[in-house]
């Protein structure tokens, strides 16, 4: 049987035919477009998503956004630091920053200016004043989740990131620190954006500003500085608090080369000046003026506070600059007794006598009282590691009373054999045998010895205890507390042979009681 069509097309001219040889029937089908002007279409999209849709936003950004001018962008922030009543101020934390002197770009020598210029920008003069590939990598440190994705901002870039946008890590403040940093390059000129830079930037040391930063490394005025020690500057900057020479030699060393080598490459010296050149030393942190107002031990107290900030990931630039106010443990009247009886007790002796008290509270752990010495930028004797003394005594016994010895042993006090020596008791003194307590309370060198002796693992018992009541396992300049050379320490710890910190004791008998 045949149709009286032998033939049908659709709307789109396509011929449709049954399978079957006797019958056609009327198929609808549609015409596919090229497989290359499909491609063409999806890249004209990624094209608009990519570039057209970003510069549509960014122009219209830029023509709402107002540049502030540079009286408007001073961060004047003080940090406190209070006793536990939150009202009672022990110190304050100025940073220079906060009271800088602003200095002319023409104050800074030009071969300064340059280090800071091989180290952050090298084309800062001719740069738009910001690098999209910087902004391409924050971008995908942002899809990706990787924060060290970032990097390569402009001079113009940083300023306007510490001064206006702030560090948040989005691809929004990404967006605005480019708006800001263009429009910026346009209405300021290259040497106003360079002096506002210098003025502000962090070089470490609690050193906001060049002019900070010359007196913080070399204590003299920036006008005096050396191309050498521009670069040590310059240097500092990519990441402060971990490029000071004095803590990290090593890596500032090699950020100073490559500053040095960058100033070959803006000729602004030469190679044999660049051959000649030697890292210059810097002055001692700890002689720096930090801008803190504290008075006597209170000084002391703040250098605590900063460590344990710091310890707790608040950085020491958020001090600086945050306004914190900081709250501490100390107890004003406990803190005013413990500073009398220190001068009390220190008047009965000579001037080359120190002594250092601190008060733990046996709840909470926390320190209520704290005298390190007067002089609040000198040495704190509380977290100095001296020999301790019969003191020691009690961590023994502590340990001789976890192992079921108790304090009513009976121990000889005769002369004792440890090691290659022979121990005796202070000024002869003897109980013949008698308890732990009484010995204790006598400090018999040699019954303590003799305990020592009997303890499971002898003089390693001692330390574990120490350590579990409290002693810190390392202290400033001794990496393994209690130990001999890091193995079994001496029977001599019972008789406080070994180092620890005054803190530490206080620590140990908060624990006890």
């Amino acid at each position: 049987m045949t149709n009286d069509n032998s033939s049908n097309e659709d709307v789109n001219g396509a011929a449709a035919s049954s399978g079957d040889a006797g019958d056609n029937l009327r198929v609808r089908t549609r015409r596919r477009r090229p497989r290359w002007r499909r491609v063409i279409t999806t890249v004209c999209s990624v094209i608009a998503v990519l570039i057209i849709v970003p510069l549509v936003a960014f122009f219209a950004a830029y023509a709402v956004t107002k540049v502030p001018q540079p009286e408007e962008l001073q961060n004047n922030q003080i940090s406190n630091i209070y006793a536990a009543d939150g009202s009672s101020e022990l110190a304050r934390i100025v940073p220079p920053e906060g009271n800088r002197e602003n200095i002319d770009i023409n104050e800074v020598p030009e071969h300064v200016r340059n280090a800071v210029l091989s180290a952050e920008d090298r084309d800062f003069y001719s740069n738009s004043g910001f690098s999209v590939t910087g902004f391409g990598r924050a971008a995908i440190g942002q899809l990706t989740g990787n924060d060290s994705a970032g990097g390569g901002s402009t001079i113009t870039q940083q300023y306007v990131k510490n001064a206006v946008v702030g560090d948040e890590r989005s691809l929004v403040r990404k967006g605005k620190e480019l708006v800001v940093s263009a429009k910026m390059t346009r209405e300021w000129s290259k040497d106003e954006i360079l002096e506002a830079y210098l003025n502000t930037i962090y070089f470490g040391r609690n050193a906001y500003g060049i002019s900070a930063a010359a007196k913080a490394y070399f204590n003299k005025p920036v006008q005096e500085l050396t191309v050498e020690e521009g670069a040590v500057l310059a240097a500092s900057i990519q990441r402060p608090s971990q490029l000071d020479p004095w803590t990290n030699r090593p890596e500032a060393e090699d950020r100073w080369n490559y500053v040095m080598d960058g100033l070959v490459g803006l000729d602004s010296i030469d190679r044999n000046q660049r051959s000649a050149a030697v890292y210059p030393e810097t002055i001692d942190p700890a002689t720096v003026d930090q801008g803190s107002i504290a008075e006597g031990t209170n000084g002391l107290i703040k250098s605590q506070v900063l460590a344990e900030l710091a310890a707790n990931g608040i950085s020491e630039e958020a001090v600086n600059t945050g306004g914190l106010k900081i709250t501490t443990t100390i107890d004003s009247a406990k803190q005013q007794s413990m500073v009398d009886a220190v001068h009390s007790r220190l008047d009965s002796y000579g001037d080359d006598v120190r002594a250092a008290g601190v008060s733990v509270n046996p709840k909470t752990g926390g320190v209520e009282a704290y005298y390190g010495g007067d002089d609040p930028n000198g040495f704190d004797w509380v977290n100095a590691g001296l020999q301790t003394g019969s003191t020691f005594k009690i961590v023994t016994l502590a340990a001789a009373v976890e192992q079921g010895i108790p304090t009513s042993a009976m121990y000889d006090s005769s002369p004792v054999t440890s090691g290659d020596n022979t121990v005796t008791n202070d000024s002869g003194e003897t109980c013949g045998t008698c308890s732990l307590a009484q010995a204790l309370k006598m400090s018999l060198n040699t019954s303590f010895i003799r305990l020592t002796q009997s303890l499971d693992n002898g003089a390693q018992d001692v330390a574990d205890m120490a350590h579990k009541l409290g002693a810190a396992e390392s202290i400033p300049g001794i990496d393994q507390t209690l130990t001999e050379n890091g193995e079994t320490p001496y029977e001599g710890i019972t008789l406080g042979q070994y180092q620890s910190r005054p803190l530490d004791m206080a620590s140990i008998l908060a624990t006890l009681s």
